[in-house]
């Protein structure tokens, strides 16, 4: 691991906790969520403890407008501190959001770039979570990444940018693949069997899910790692 110096940079955003630690910037602090043991935890990304982090007197904070809670950015900034928000929305964002991440913290920009797009290949469906079953919309960042791999998702016009739906209505829009990742629900081998008793015809993959949703210094190597399960 790099050596702890250079900016004091408190990290909401698991993503972000390892980018930086690519950059060769250790956290002085992380969520529990960043699997970085190692590494003082403050809380969750819904629940940091905004008071402990105040006390580290950080250079930086830095968080995500999906994974953090306003009102806990807006109360870091009240506290006098320096919030930076990097918010991919595709793998097209990725570049730009570590370099900004770069920029923020001294350091040079590292690559992150992206192997070529696939042909398209079908239609996918990736699950976020089960009771309900959710899905995600096509402008989601984990959608980006299976449209990179070549898949469609047929959830573009939804209201929600993660629809609640069904395995019935599923099996009515006819996916080729069915993709149900280890984050944020852990789905295991048992809801693959659940999946298939309702799609018996649908090829189910249980995938990484810290390769489908975490942006940054992995999204490389993890669109490599999904093309050869999906």
């Amino acid at each position: 691991m790099a050596s702890p110096v250079g900016p004091r940079v408190v990290s909401l955003v698991p993503s972000a906790t390892e980018t930086l630690l690519a950059l060769g910037v250790v956290p002085v602090a992380c969520t529990r969520f960043c699997e970085q043991p190692e590494l003082p935890a403050i809380g969750g990304t819904k629940d940091p403890d905004v008071g402990a982090i105040v006390a580290l007197e950080p250079d930086l904070v830095v968080v995500n407008d999906e994974e953090n809670r306003r009102e806990d950015a807006d109360a870091l900034v009240a506290a006098g501190l320096t919030v930076l928000a990097v918010s991919p929305r595709s793998v097209a964002d990725v570049a730009p959001a570590v370099a900004s991440l770069a920029d923020a913290v001294g350091r040079p920009v590292i690559d992150t770039a992206l192997p070529p797009a696939r042909a398209p290949r079908g239609v996918a469906i990736a699950f976020v979570w089960r009771r309900p079953w959710m899905t995600q919309r096509a402008d989601t960042y984990g959608a980006s990444v299976l449209a990179h791999l070549g898949w469609t998702d047929p959830f573009v016009d939804a209201i929600d940018r993660y629809p609640a739906t069904d395995l019935d209505a599923v099996a009515v829009l006819a996916p080729d693949l069915v993709v149900l990742p280890s984050e944020p629900y852990p789905f295991r081998e048992r809801h693959r069997a659940e999946v298939l008793r309702a799609l018996p015809a649908v090829r189910v993959e249980l995938v990484d899910g810290q390769d489908l949703f975490w942006w940054g210094s992995r999204t490389p190597a993890a669109l490599a790692r999904l093309a050869s399960v999906t």
